[in-house]
């Protein structure tokens, strides 16, 4: 066990320095068409979680600058507000709403989506970005680890009371799920809020983006008749505030070497736009191609298996009824 962690590890160093950095997606956008990103998205609704800043920024900005209609899901008003006119002026498209909701609260996604639902509108992109990586243990009010909260549970709640609005705009409709390359680190664990007293930030970061993926496997399997395509996309190692704030070494360390915020969003981008039978639902997108969810030898395969029975856990744990 301990050997297997040691190699997967070592082999992430080795793979996410070659691939995920900036010299990684300058040499992969060597094999990118330009006519992939000149598709535009008028009359298209699109919901970009944490939008404010960072990939979600780029995210957001990169679907407005092609006519979508945007609504950003942002906690801090001020913030969001700053964004949402930073984006109108820069892309000239005034259809850019700002959604104020707390993604660690259940309770605050059920009445967003609840609100968000009364006009009926189809949804065609969903992209849930939001995520977190707090290095303290830290409880939401509701009882849930926030790490957790935001990045599973959030997820979660977000997509399926969504798929009503989602299945409306049939067949086109995607779910675009922003995971990271840090998943490669970690297997699938039923331990969904790190019971263990040594409380370690970054592996459970790790834990939930792997989560991401099986979910998103899970979604496209579940839902295959719906007519929604499900996609979880690792956007490399980008200079973000996210990025600085939770792991400043690591920022430190790759200065200069790391991808901008719209090198990160930019595979987020292309799944948004790509026409469905180039892509293949639950699959797993770096830098425009598919990527493989395991890393050799790294022992992770196998956990997918427990996909079930972890997300009958997060249904308890998010109100959902079984």
């Amino acid at each position: 066990m301990f050997l297997q962690k040691a190699w997967r590890t070592a082999a992430f160093g080795v793979y996410g320095f070659t691939q995920f950095t900036k010299s990684g997606f300058i040499e992969h956008s060597k094999k990118f068409k330009e006519e992939d990103m000149q598709i535009q998205m008028e009359g298209k609704n699109c919901i970009v979680t944490g939008a404010n800043s960072g990939i979600g920024y780029a995210t957001a900005e990169g679907l407005a600058s092609r006519g979508a209609t945007v609504y950003m899901v942002c906690r801090n008003k001020e913030r969001g507000e700053a964004a949402q006119s930073q984006i109108q002026s820069n892309t000239g498209n005034p259809n850019i709403h700002l959604e104020i909701c707390d993604l660690s609260s259940v309770k605050d996604i059920r009445t967003f989506v609840s609100q968000f639902s009364s006009n009926d509108k189809p949804l065609h992109v969903l992209v849930n970005n939001a995520g977190i990586l707090e290095n303290n243990r830290v409880i939401t009010p509701e009882g849930l680890e926030l790490n957790f909260a935001v990045n599973v549970a959030g997820t979660y709640t977000m997509t399926e009371l969504l798929m009503p609005l989602l299945e409306k705009s049939s067949p086109d409709a995607r779910v675009i799920t922003v995971s990271s390359g840090g998943m490669y680190t970690s297997p699938l664990t039923k331990n969904l809020q790190f019971s263990e007293n040594n409380f370690d930030g970054s592996l459970q970061y790790a834990r939930n983006k792997r989560l991401q993926v099986a979910l998103t496997e899970k979604w496209a399997e579940k839902y295959s008749n719906k007519g929604i395509g499900f996609y979880s996309m690792h956007p490399g190692w980008a200079e973000t505030p996210g990025v600085a704030k939770s792991l400043p070494g690591f920022s430190e360390k790759l200065q200069g070497k790391l991808r901008t915020r719209e090198e990160g969003a930019d595979t987020a981008i292309w799944l948004a736009l790509q026409p469905k039978e180039k892509l293949v639902s639950g699959s797993f997108y770096f830098d425009r191609a598919e990527a493989p969810k395991h890393l050799l030898f790294s022992g992770t395969a196998g956990s997918h298996s427990n996909i079930d029975s972890i997300i009958e856990e997060i249904r308890s744990l998010c109100g959902f009824s079984s």
